[in-house]
């Protein structure tokens, strides 16, 4: 079994380029299912990613990689399921469905796997693609989907900023008989981003100032070339590490904006920080200061994707720090892992109060999720002594070489097996 070795204690410094959004990736592939022949830039090689371009053959269209780029031919044929291994093997691969619906007329797939963060209700992808006229059934696990006469445009509130649901809507928007217009939709640069893309291959959408955003649909959508925006969530976690080795670190290729919530928790924790461009640079203190009280929100407030990699920061810090986590009701499995190296956290309900220790010492570990999982990583990073960190298929959804990164900056972190 795969697994890092880590010796902790060595402070990081250097200077980092952060790899392609997942986040943004992912849905740009789901899109691509219903454009042209397209050119995808600053693709990162993640194993989600990998599974992306196997649902995209499956649906009759070539996905191949070149360099950084991932190369996506609309082929003729292909069919309207997902097999079930693929579904299982991605969380969010349910933004594949919009697509499906607006190309074949029908869709039919299980319900996605992935990381276990508890529910992650898809009733507003459903409602939303129901009122543009699929007719959705779900049984036995599975979900089965047909517009036989083809999607339309529709009038659709989302009740709560789904990032996935913004994202299916839009895409099966793009190519639907008439205007769709969306409120309550998610803000995420992730979306400008899928956005731009569509845009690209020829969508006629607008945003407007209060966040409404405006689909004509249009009869076809050509390809396009188009570079995905950098992952703030892998941005914030190299801050991270810096942050509570008490380290240095230039990160480059990143959009500042894009990490203001997460800037100003570390600010809070005694950091000093600068921004140019498209650079963030981080100067931590010999020790973190306690963060206050930090909140998940929709964006632009506090990712719920930097939730666990700032508690192991906060393990570290001298004073407390209040969680609250408002997107997911689990999203806390880390916390054991974190405990083994003596870190002091209580978890009541959706809030955790983290105590921070001057001195965490390192255990076996194991990742618990993606996000969770790096939290895992830094920890043991922070931590006197050895941790040997297990389960690193879920790092490898979501970070391009965390060990490589991580050893250039000066981490004595190993993979075996």
């Amino acid at each position: 079994m795969s697994h890092y070795i880590i010796r902790g204690g060595n402070r990081l410094a250097g200077t980092l380029a952060i790899h392609g959004a997942k986040n943004s990736a992912l849905p740009i592939l789901a899109a691509a299912a219903v454009c042209g022949d397209s050119v995808i830039h600053n693709c990162p090689r993640l194993t989600d990613i990998s599974v992306a371009m196997e649902i995209l053959r499956h649906l009759g269209c070539k996905a191949r990689r070149e360099g950084d780029a991932i190369v996506t031919t609309r082929a003729s044929g292909g069919n309207c399921r997902i097999p079930d291994e693929l579904m299982g093997a991605m969380r969010s691969s349910i933004v594949f469905l919009g697509g499906m619906i607006a190309r074949h007329g029908c869709a039919e797939l299980t319900l996605p796997g992935g990381c276990e963060l508890g529910a992650r209700p898809i009733d507003l992808h459903l409602g939303a693609l129901s009122q543009m006229g699929a007719s959705i059934t779900e049984s036995g696990g599975r979900l089965l989907c047909s517009a036989p006469e083809g999607l339309h445009g529709a009038r659709i509130d989302l009740s709560f900023p789904s990032v996935g649901a913004t994202e299916n809507t839009l895409i099966a928007a793009a190519t639907a008989r008439g205007k769709t217009v969306l409120t309550g939709a998610a803000r995420e640069p992730e979306i400008l981003d899928l956005i731009d893309f569509l845009r690209g291959c020829g969508a006629n959408i607008a945003v407007e100032l209060d966040g409404t955003i405006l689909v004509e649909g249009v009869e076809r959508l050509e390809g396009t070339e188009h570079r995905v925006i950098p992952d703030r969530v892998a941005a914030g976690t190299y801050l991270c590490a810096a942050a509570m080795t008490g380290g240095e670190l230039l990160i480059r290729e990143v959009v500042p904006g894009h990490l203001s919530s997460c800037l100003a928790v570390l600010t809070r924790a005694g950091c000093r920080i600068g921004c140019g461009p498209d650079w963030v640079r981080l100067a931590a203190p010999p020790r973190l200061e306690g963060m206050g009280t930090v909140k998940t929100m929709p964006y632009p407030g506090f990712p719920t994707d930097m939730q666990s990699v700032m508690m192991a920061a906060a393990a570290t810090a001298r004073g407390t720090t209040v969680f609250v986590e408002n997107i997911f009701e689990s999203r806390y499995r880390h916390v054991p892992e974190l405990r083994k190296l003596g870190a002091g956290i209580v978890v009541e309900g959706r809030a955790a109060v983290v105590t921070g220790t001057e001195r965490l010492t390192g255990a076996p570990m194991a990742c618990t999720d993606l996000r969770g999982g790096a939290a895992v990583v830094l920890g043991a990073l922070a931590a006197q002594g050895e941790s040997v960190v297990t389960g690193l298929e879920h790092i490898d959804r979501g970070y391009d070489d965390l060990e490589g990164n991580l050893s250039r900056l000066g981490a004595d972190i190993k993979r075996s097996g």
